[in-house]
């Protein structure tokens, strides 16, 4: 009769995979904002440069905000008023449709990260 053992490392496992979703949380927000940037109204370019992509590595949720400032009630208008005039190619809820439209891309940064890390 022949033996198999085995050793379960789920606390390294664990800790690794968390490590890549951060990762891949990282890499998702960066990619959002700066997508996002693509279409959001530029004036002055105050609200694109206001942009930050931020990971909460505790509760693993990733983060892209605008109007850190004291302009986040026109950020605010801007992105939600949609009967505004922007420039050809500028849109309010830039951050919105650009989540909606490349969902899958943002989904694929994550899983992308964690499988590399289970593959070793």
């Amino acid at each position: 009769m022949s033996e198999v053992r085995m050793t379960w490392n789920g606390k390294q496992i664990s800790d690794a995979v968390a490590k890549a979703a951060v990762r891949g949380l990282t890499n998702a927000t960066e990619a959002l904002l700066t997508d996002a940037n693509q279409i959001i109204p530029i004036e002055t370019g105050e609200m694109m440069r206001g942009g930050v992509a931020d990971v909460d590595e505790q509760r693993l949720e990733g983060t892209v905000s605008y109007g850190h400032n004291s302009s986040a009630a026109y950020v605010v208008k801007q992105h939600e008023d949609t009967t505004l005039r922007h420039d050809e190619g500028r849109e309010p809820k830039w951050l919105e449709r650009t989540l909606n439209n490349n969902r899958s891309k943002y989904h694929g940064a994550i899983t992308d990260e964690i499988r590399s890390e289970l593959r070793g």
